[in-house]
């Protein structure tokens, strides 16, 4: 059995759960959410 996992989901289930604990931390978990996809989109990974 093999288990394939995207990482832009799990990038986005760990910035809401982090948000809903850490609501100050928006501006900065929203930032690295672009940073981290605008990144592997260059390197040409899929989502």
């Amino acid at each position: 059995m093999t288990l394939h996992l995207q990482l832009a989901p799990l990038i986005s289930l760990g910035a809401g759960i982090a948000i809903l604990v850490f609501p100050k931390l928006l501006n900065y978990i929203v930032a690295g959410y672009l940073i981290a996809i605008g990144v592997l989109g260059l390197m040409g990974h899929p989502f």
